[in-house]
């Protein structure tokens, strides 16, 4: 009788051996139903003994091989162990997200994006050529591919990954959800002629795993997908693409949270293969490490359409005497200049719903959520009262509920609001709003964007969904309703985030005509990021960026730990949290090293309830990984929270939220 070691998609960080039956033929990577406790459970074999690796115990037997042959091999495998390492969690849970059909890695569905002319172009620049050159040689360090928007990144990654696939290796081709595309997979498919792979969140279970296989046999040179496409099973990778690299999306919010960008690395560093991001707005971190040249840095500079830079105009908000709503004179006057000329508007808010804030203006009561620490949004196509972070929802109200008062109101604006006023503004024009309420509706964001495409729609509004990835060459005026929103939450963050948006949806404008405008509505016109993403001066707010982080110590210049204490009894998630603080402070006494991790908190979260749970957190800082990560290690084996008390943790989140 021969063993297996399984692991499970649980915490638990050991392999339990089990017996297998003659009848049986088992291998490493296979899925097998096993008894663990007294609950059946679907585990991943990680090792095989021909005898037992110890004759005290009698052991369970298997009683089902699910795989008629292994979903991972050796390479997955030891991925995964790498993966637990990193990221503190089970190799199960590793494996378990790699796995066809696991999570979904966003709910928005995949739309038709035009990022570039994606059939082959006549004529290349010569900054492309040198790219695909740069990209193709044996260059050892990542490299990063930093263009403006409509420069032809796409492009350089195609034709490098046509030579890459020539010499006979695969190619992991990784884009946001949100830009993963129909256009680009059948153009891909076009020219590799069948040995493509699309990978991506609307996929069922049986075709993801279908692809799957595809990979593992060899059948399919490019695989093109979201966040965990980085994962597929090619024995030899030769070349990891990251399209947008400064996307939060490459970042799963959920346990293990790894970062695509960190697992790219790691693949392409174990396989030998190149390594290229791209983007117009890189990353804080990205820059950095062009700065120091552990990137080399690709550039290029100009726009293949021809189109030149769009004019960006601020208007303050401020200075509007609010006769206008929410579009200001300014803009709505570039509206009616393009609109009569012919040409397209897009207007772009980061906030979804008709407006979400509701308060009595007698007591101040605001409508909050029941379950989270957030205000709900007013969706009038509902008629509901709805939180955007647990779906609770609830009728609206003529009267304060607190104090009686008739002198209720609704402020701020959302998507549907600015909807209202557009038709009001604009009678006659065809409109449309695309944002994830829209979107639920089936291929109803297909629908709007190839319309709009063929210009049967004049103004398109939304939200992130218009952001990025689209390029329309019928629009030549961009209005960005309210650029202050992210600007106010309490994460180091902000500034970076708002900048790249900025200059994201800027992009969307005149990219082949030299007439595009983008107008910028903010209360806060002095501020650093609005003013130099205006300016098109990503040099210096990175630059500026940075310094500020060097001064608070924040990534780049440290490396991050966020323990998140979770429960519904709000005493005794503080009291974890105060407990924890205390334990982490032994450990660092007790470490040896000529410096020492930083603990910031505990501290309430920003958004300090979510679905019934309180949330308190603590941020480990410190100068180096390994010591931050000796540090977290050595706390979750020793710390073990009560029944009714969960804690998340996040290696280098990317939001403090």
């Amino acid at each position: 009788m021969n063993y297996v070691d399984v692991v499970f998609n649980t915490p638990l960080k050991d392999a339990y051996t089990y017996a297998v039956p003659e009848k049986f033929v088992c291998s490493v990577g296979q899925r097998v139903m096993v008894k663990l406790g007294s609950r059946r459970m679907t585990g991943y074999i990680v090792g095989l003994h021909d005898q037992p690796p110890s004759e005290k115990y009698d052991y369970k037997q298997i009683e089902r091989v699910v795989d008629k042959e292994p979903l991972f091999g050796i390479q997955e495998i030891a991925l995964s162990r790498w993966m637990a390492s990193l990221y503190l969690c089970s190799q199960g849970e590793a494996l378990a997200v790699m796995i066809p059909g696991g999570r979904r890695d966003v709910a928005v569905p995949a739309f038709t994006s035009v990022e570039d002319f994606l059939d082959r172009p006549q004529k290349l620049t010569a900054a492309q050529l040198q790219a695909i050159e740069a990209i193709c040689s044996s260059e050892k360090r990542p490299l990063y591919l930093y263009g403006v928007t409509g420069s032809g990144k796409t492009e350089v990654f195609l034709q490098a990954a046509e030579r890459i696939i020539a010499d006979g290796r695969a190619v992991i081709y990784l884009v946001p959800e949100i830009t993963l595309t129909h256009q680009l997979s059948e153009q891909v498919s076009k020219r590799f002629a069948g040995r493509v792979a699309v990978l991506h969140s609307s996929l069922t279970p049986s075709q993801r795993l279908a692809e799957w296989l595809r990979i593992r046999r060899g059948e399919v040179d490019i695989v093109i997908g979201a966040r965990s496409a980085v994962f597929a099973p090619f024995k030899n990778p030769g070349l990891l693409i990251i399209d947008e690299e400064h996307e939060n999306s490459y970042k799963s919010g959920s346990a293990p949270r790894y970062h695509a960008r960190q697992v790219a690395m790691h693949r392409a560093a174990v396989s030998k293969a190149v390594l290229v991001m791209g983007s117009a707005t890189p990353s804080i971190e990205a820059w950095y490490l062009m700065k120091t040249e552990r990137f080399r840095r690709l550039e290029l500079p100009v726009r293949v359409s021809g189109g030149s830079m769009p004019t960006i105009e601020i208007v303050n908000m401020a200075e509007e005497d609010g006769a206008g709503g929410p579009l200001s004179y300014k803009l709505q006057s570039e509206m009616r200049r393009v609109l009569q000329a012919g040409r397209q508007v897009i207007l772009f808010l980061n906030r979804r719903g008709f407006s979400y804030f509701f308060h009595c203006r007698t007591c101040g009561y605001e409508m909050r959520c029941d379950h989270c620490s957030v205000s709900l949004t007013y969706h009038r196509e509902r008629n509901r009262m709805i939180c955007h972070y647990c779906g609770y929802n609830r009728p609206p109200v003529q009267v304060c509920p607190e104090c009686g008062s008739l002198d209720v109101g609704y402020s701020g604006f959302g998507t549907e609001m600015i909807e209202k006023e557009v038709r009001k503004l604009f009678p006659g024009r065809s409109i449309a709003r695309l944002d994830t309420d829209a979107a639920r509706k089936k291929d109803s964001t297909r629908d709007i964007l190839e319309s709009f495409k063929k210009r049967e729609i004049d103004i398109l509004l939304g939200t992130q969904m218009v952001a990025k990835g689209l390029n329309f060459p019928g629009v030549d005026l961009v209005g960005i309703v309210l650029a202050d929103s992210a600007l106010h939450l309490p994460d180091f963050r902000a500034q970076e985030r708002t900048f790249s948006l900025i200059m994201q949806v800027s992009g969307r404008s005149g990219r082949y005509s030299d007439n595009g405008k983008v107008i910028i509505q903010t209360y806060r016109p002095e501020n650093s990021a609005v003013r130099l993403a205006a300016g098109g001066n990503i040099i210096q707010f990175c630059d500026e960026e940075l310094e500020v982080r060097r001064q608070t110590r924040f990534p780049p210049f440290s490396r991050l730990t966020r323990l998140v204490f979770r429960g519904r009894d709000k005493d005794r998630v503080i009291d974890q949290a105060d407990q924890a603080e205390a334990m982490l402070m032994k450990i660092i006494n007790a470490l040896e090293g000529n410096s020492s991790p930083e603990v910031l908190g505990p501290a309430e979260c920003p958004l300090s309830r979510i679905a019934g749970n309180w949330r308190w957190q603590i941020i480990i800082r410190s100068e180096t990984l390994n010591e931050l990560h000796r540090l977290t290690a050595v706390f979750m084996e020793q710390f073990r929270p009560p029944s009714g008390v969960y804690i998340e943790v996040d290696i280098d989140p990317v939001s403090l939220l």
